[in-house]
C-alpha cells in the first residue's frame, strides 16, 4: 500500500511540474505578443508623427492629395505582415502546447494505469467488485477527458482556418481597393 502512495505522490509531482512547463509557455506565447505589439506601437507612432510633419509641410492640395494616397499601400502592408506574424506566434504557440498537453497526458494515463494495477493487485479479497466499479469510473473519465480533447483540438484548428481566411479576404479587399482609388 505504500508503494501506491509513492506513485500517486510522484505522479502529482510530476503533474505539478509540467503544469509549471505548460505555464512558462503559454507566457512565452504572451511574452512574443506583447514584443510584437510594443513593436508595432512604436513604430505607428513614428510613422504618424513623421506623415502629421509631411501633412504639414505640403503646400498645396494636390500634394496632400498624393501624400494621402501613398499612405494607404503601406499601411495595408504593415497590417497585413502585422497579422501574419500574429497568426505565426498563435499557431506555433498553440502547436507547442497542444503536443506538450497531449505528451504528458499520455504519460500520465500510463503511470495512473500503473497505479491502478497495483491497486488491484494489492486489493483485498471481496473488493474486486469495488475494484471493478472503480476501473469503469476511470476509463469512463479518461473517455470524456480524450473526447473533449478532441473538439478543443478541432475548435482550434477551425479557429485558425478562419483567422487565415479573414486576414487574407482582409489584405485582398485593401488591395482591391487601393488599385481602384
Amino acid at each position: 500500500m505504500n508503494n501506491t502512495a509513492e506513485q500517486f505522490i510522484a505522479t502529482n509531482k510530476a503533474n505539478l511540474q509540467a503544469l509549471e512547463g505548460f505555464t512558462t509557455q503559454a507566457f512565452a506565447g504572451v511574452e512574443k505578443l506583447v514584443e510584437l505589439n510594443m513593436a508595432a506601437s512604436k513604430a505607428a507612432l513614428g510613422e504618424s508623427f513623421s506623415h502629421v510633419q509631411a501633412v504639414l509641410a505640403v503646400k498645396d492640395a494636390k500634394d496632400l492629395v498624393a501624400l494621402q494616397s501613398g499612405l494607404v499601400k503601406p499601411l495595408t502592408e504593415k497590417s497585413a505582415a502585422y497579422a501574419q506574424h500574429v497568426q505565426t506566434i498563435v499557431t506555433d504557440s498553440s502547436a507547442e502546447f497542444t503536443k506538450a498537453v497531449e505528451a504528458k497526458t499520455a504519460e500520465a494515463q500510463k503511470a495512473f494505469g500503473g497505479v491502478l494495477e497495483n491497486l488491484t493487485k494489492n486489493a483485498p479479497a471481496g473488493s474486486e467488485s469495488a475494484v471493478a466499479a472503480f476501473k469503469n469510473a476511470l476509463t469512463a473519465g479518461q473517455n470524456a477527458f480524450e473526447s473533449a480533447q478532441t473538439q478543443a483540438k478541432k475548435a482550434l484548428e477551425t479557429a485558425q482556418s478562419n483567422f487565415t481566411a479573414t486576414a487574407t479576404q482582409a489584405a485582398d479587399a485593401v488591395k482591391k481597393a487601393t488599385k481602384v482609388a
